[in-house]
């Protein structure tokens, strides 16, 4: 049985070796094994180019779970995400085929590309960690997680994801251009002959049972009252905030919770500080929230309102 504080190093050594293959993306790095913990879905959002694919392949490498990835184009079809039933001419009968949903670790790349038809026939794998075909449900692995990428820039032939969809997420990552010495320290490595198509040098480091073991210790951390409403105050400034036509459900709350939970253990603590929550507040909240237009006209961004709330609702001592 791994004991939490294995489970701590575990973890913790499965952010150093991502960090092998990924230069300078430590907080998404992070972000991602906060929903793992949790059992959550995470949306990363960033240029092309800023190895946003690599990073996930190199986390399940690290992480000894399987992986699949889906490209998502236009003319994707639920079936061919999902499975389907397929005719067998030897047995006369129709039998399923499962689909690349049924792995511990989906890439869903570039999901805006896809009609919403596509992304929809996710929500019932992201919600209930389960596929129904033919009124049949069929249960995914677990761990289960979706990580999905979208490109911010280009909006010719997206489809934009529906709020419902975006609120199955448990954070959306923002993975930034990378500074100076880190794109420095990227170039380095390819002109000594890296090749991200070759993960041979990735060690698994940590395995499912280290997150079992970490998920049990991460729902035994401790949330005071203080905090508890520290997280709810934010949700309802979001709701009552001039800038913003949609604000925070209760759910976006509960996901900020257990990410401020994870994040408080990840740190090596049993108990979650206001700092916690702070540092959690905008993965776990910016893709929930939705600007009015004028906002947006006036140069406003979900990311700035939420600084604004940050600093505006009180902090518990």
């Amino acid at each position: 049985m791994t004991t939490p504080d294995a489970s701590r190093e575990a973890l913790a050594a499965l952010r150093a070796e991502v960090a092998k293959a990924v230069v300078g993306q430590d907080a998404v790095v992070s972000g991602l094994v906060i929903a793992l913990l949790c059992r959550g879905h995470v949306l990363l959002e960033g240029v092309p180019g800023v190895a946003k694919t690599l990073l996930v392949r190199t986390l399940a490498t690290a992480l000894s779970v399987d992986f699949k990835r889906v490209q998502f184009t236009p003319d994707l079809m639920p079936g061919d995400v999902t499975g389907s039933l397929v005719y067998d001419a030897r047995t006369a009968e129709f039998e399923f085929r499962s689909g690349p949903v049924f792995t511990n670790l989906l890439l869903a790349d570039e999901i805006n590309r896809t009609p919403p038809k596509t992304q929809a026939s996710l929500l019932e794998a992201m919600e209930e960690r389960q596929v129904s075909v033919d009124g049949t449900p069929r249960p995914l692995p677990d761990p289960f997680i979706v990580a999905a990428t979208q490109n911010p820039v280009e909006y010719e032939g997206t489809y934009q994801l529906p709020e419902a969809q975006l609120d199955r997420f448990m954070l959306k990552l923002t993975v930034p251009l990378p500074g100076r010495d880190d794109e420095i320290a990227v170039l380095r490595r390819h002109a000594d002959g890296f090749d991200p198509r070759d993960l041979s040098h990735v060690k698994a480091v940590a395995s499912a049972a280290d997150l079992a073991a970490g998920r049990a210790a991460v729902a035994e951390t401790h949330v005071s009252p203080e905090v508890l409403a520290y997280i709810v105050d934010l949700a309802r400034a979001t709701r009552q905030s001039p800038s913003l036509g949609l604000g925070v459900s209760p759910r976006g709350a509960t996901a900020l919770l257990a990410a401020a939970r994870a994040w408080g253990w990840l740190s090596g603590r049993d108990y979650v500080t206001p700092d916690d929550v702070k540092a959690l507040a905008r993965p776990a909240l910016r893709h929930r929230v939705q600007l009015r237009p004028e906002a947006e006209l006036e140069g406003a961004t979900a990311d700035g309102v939420l600084d604004g709330i940050l600093a505006s609702v009180p902090v518990p001592r």
